[in-house]
């Protein structure tokens, strides 16, 4: 037993919550990096971006692991705002307007937008046009990307956020060591504290931002079947 462990006998039990925590983090962010690598294959198959798959990085941090997905959501915000450019840039601004009508009707929506992508490059599917509509229309997307990407980057922070994400693996006192050092029992509680916020608000955004990812692609299966 760690002679911290003699010190302050309850951290054993906080020190396991803390490993658990962390588990519970990584299996999150491996489900939006698989969220988010879905959406990537629509922009890049449907609306002619190049943008590159992400993969977790196991010998990296997650707070690297983050600076990954951010980076990524980056890329694709500056998508949709190109697309919307585009639209605002090539059509008169009543058309430009009822793309953003909640009261216009979908299709005409999609008629638009594939008249501007035939513009861009002289053919355009219907697939293409519903996608930019989604990404246009979807709130719901701007919003969980937006806050998702707020939340990694302060886990990023964190007390965990130096740490390598297969650590896990080495043994409970190596993992401490890492993650914590000498830190007494009131510093560990205020860690494990802190770090449940954080994860609770970020395993929230991302069923949101799972589920606007999957609002998105199921419509692309559908439109393609």
């Amino acid at each position: 037993m760690a002679l911290s462990d003699l010190l302050y006998p309850d951290n054993p039990k906080r020190k396991q919550e803390l490993i658990q925590l962390h588990q519970e983090l990584l299996d999150c962010m491996s489900t939006n990096f698989h969220a988010t690598n879905k959406l990537v294959g629509v922009l890049n198959e449907h609306l002619g971006c190049t943008i590159t798959p992400i993969k977790m990085r196991e010998s990296s941090t997650v707070k690297e692991n983050c600076e990954i997905i951010i980076q990524v959501m980056g890329e694709i915000q500056h998508q949709v705002q190109k697309i919307d450019s585009d639209m605002k840039e090539k059509l008169e601004p009543v058309l430009y307007q009822k793309l953003y009508d909640i009261k216009e009707p979908e299709l005409e929506k999609i008629a638009i937008a594939q008249r501007v992508f035939s513009m861009i490059f002289g053919e355009a599917t219907s697939t293409a046009a519903m996608v930019a509509i989604k990404l246009l229309g979807s709130n719901h997307l701007t919003l969980s990307v937006s806050k998702l990407i707020g939340l990694l980057a302060q886990i990023g922070a964190s007390v965990l956020g130096g740490v390598s994400i297969t650590i896990i693996g080495l043994g409970l006192e190596m993992i401490l060591h890492a993650i914590l050092g000498a830190m007494e029992r009131s510093q560990l509680l205020t860690a494990v504290r802190s770090y449940e916020k954080h994860l609770a608000e970020f395993k929230a955004a991302s069923e949101k931002y799972q589920h606007a990812i999957h609002e998105v692609t199921s419509l692309v299966r559908q439109q393609v079947q």
